[in-house]
Order: C-alpha cells, then structure tokens, then sequence
C-alpha cells in the first residue's frame, strides 16, 4: 500500500513518536508499504510519522545515491545500505560537523545546508525483532540523523538560522496549505 506523504504543519511530525510494542503491529508489512511509498516519491528514507503513524519506526535505502557515479565516487557507507530501524536509539554521534543540502519529502521543493556529525552509534530491532548495536558514518549516518529526527519530532528546517528560518517562512506556510506541487500523492493539515 502506497500511503500519502503528510506535509509540513501536520501536528503529527512534531510529535515524538512512541516505542512499537513486539507483536503490536505488522512492522515486515508496515515497512514494505513504506519502502513501496518512500521510492513512488523518489525519495532514500522515510519515517512512520511522515505516513501519519507516531510510531518509532523508518526505512532507508542510500543505494540510489550511488546508481550511475563512477566508482571512484561512489560513497562506500551506500553500499547495500537498505535498512529497517525500529525503535532506534542514537547513543553516539562524533566526528567533525559537514554540510549537505538535505531535502524532505513532508516539506517539497525546499532545500537547505545542514550540519550534522559524521558519524554515529544506534541502536535498533530489525523487522524479526533482533538487536542490532552499529556504527554508520558519511551520508549513511546522515540518512539516519534526519529520519531519527523525524520519530523525534524534529524537522531539518529545525537546524535553520532565525533568518534562514525567516526566508521560507511564506513558502512552509504555502505547504502547510496545500499550495505545493509534488510528484507524489500528500496529505495536508486540515485548515
């Protein structure tokens, strides 16, 4: 199932999202119809709360990144990166702090440096419900800091500077009122 994506202003995405009891939910379904969702919008991750579910479960798949560059740019941190994360807990991040233009698919055609540190450590449940303790650095453990701040309620307009903030102030509120062209079916906060 191809669930719409929830724009900017939904209250769900500033919620933090609640721990997935074992058993509670079909988590191997509810993340193949969101893998299914995340690549109709084209997208390399996505959170439960961007389908409208306050749960602490996202999905990655980095491998695009990497689809036609030349092997030498190829970043080695994509390589099979197509994941699961459910109630992932970040207990590390570390390194020098690096920009990248990030994207989200709740806030279309709006794009911003962000900093984040190069790596992290997480801890999550895989879909069979094993424990997994890892370390992920570059674009992956950037992949993962912004769907983690997704279950944390946090959004990448967050890292803005008040002016930055200020400058896409008209165009977040135009998302929040359906006033947004997507090539993906979204779900608007009702006015």
């Amino acid at each position: 199932m191809i669930y719409p994506i929830v724009a900017y202003g939904d209250p769900v995405l500033r919620k933090r999202a609640q721990d997935i009891e074992k058993g509670a939910l079909d988590v191997k379904k509810l993340s193949e119809d969101m893998f299914d969702t995340m690549y109709k919008a084209s997208g390399i991750g996505l959170a439960a709360p961007q389908i409208g579910k306050s749960v602490r479960m996202f999905v990655v798949d980095g491998t695009p990144l990497n689809e036609g560059e030349p092997e030498e740019d190829k970043d080695p941190s994509l390589e099979g990166f197509k994941k699961v994360f459910i109630n992932a807990e970040i207990l590390e991040e570390e390194g020098e702090e690096w920009g990248f233009e990030e994207g989200c698919l709740s806030i279309p055609q709006i794009r911003a440096e962000i900093y984040r540190p190069e790596q992290i450590k997480i801890r999550y449940f895989d879909t069979d419900w094993n424990e997994h303790v890892e370390e992920f650095d570059g674009m992956a453990a950037r992949i993962i800091q912004h769907e983690y701040d997704h279950i944390e309620g946090k959004l990448f307009t967050d890292y803005l500077s008040p002016l930055k903030r200020q400058l896409i102030k008209k165009r977040l509120a135009d998302i929040t009122k359906g006033n947004v062209k997507a090539d993906y079916k979204m779900k608007f906060p009702k006015n």
